[in-house]
């Protein structure tokens, strides 16, 4: 990786065009009528949103502040591709005519599915505050290990929201989506174990 795509700026600039891209790639599909406001689709894209952003920002802060060169790597792609998607369910979330955001996390999944967001206030896998305090203290190798424990479990509560969704839709784009988030995460999920299994082995060793 060149010095010019470590630039933030750059990465940025990046993420607009790919937000755009993956908008206007889905939406011919979508059309003008869809799910209404209350509906599990439009509470699972408006939910993923808040999500990927909390996955954005933890991974930001790795690629910068990290010192494993393929821990960062795997942080770069993490916020490029979950930019992306954000951009994507926004669009969704335009065309359907519903609201960006909502005040009840995980309102949309019932009660089946919400209980890890009613006893933490979060959605499932998101860090604490705290947590986002602390990992934003780390650099080095430290930066590298508490980077991953957190975006395992950011991505393992993913996985389960996307699980949700799939249970509860009848929309094929959204399906389609759910099914790919949960693909790619949990082969990101063994790729993160590894990486932090390796750092950890260094350290030890």
């Amino acid at each position: 990786m060149t010095g010019l795509w470590r630039r933030p700026a750059v990465l940025i600039a990046i993420t607009a065009v790919l937000m755009l891209a993956a908008g206007g790639a889905v939406g011919w599909v979508v059309g003008t009528s869809g799910p209404g406001n209350d509906s599990v689709e439009a509470g699972f894209a408006r939910d993923m949103i808040t999500h990927h952003q909390q996955a954005v920002d933890m991974a930001m802060y790795e690629w910068q502040n990290g010192s494993d060169e393929t821990m960062k790597s795997v942080a770069y792609d993490i916020a490029t591709a979950q930019s992306a998607e954000m951009g994507m369910y926004r669009t969704w979330l335009r065309q359907w005519g519903v609201q960006l955001s909502s005040g009840e996390p995980m309102a949309w999944a019932g009660e089946e599915h919400a209980h890890d967001s009613e006893a933490s206030g979060l959605m499932p896998g998101m860090a604490t505050d705290d947590q986002m305090a602390e990992f934003k203290t780390t650099t080095g190798t430290d930066a590298d290990v508490m980077f991953a424990n957190l975006m395992i479990d950011h991505h393992i509560g993913g996985v389960d929201m996307a699980k949700a969704a799939l249970d509860l839709t009848d929309n094929a784009l959204v399906a389609d989506a759910a099914q790919r988030t949960i693909t790619v995460q949990q082969a990101e999920i063994e790729n993160l174990e590894g990486h932090r299994d390796r750092i950890l082995s260094t350290i030890e060793n």
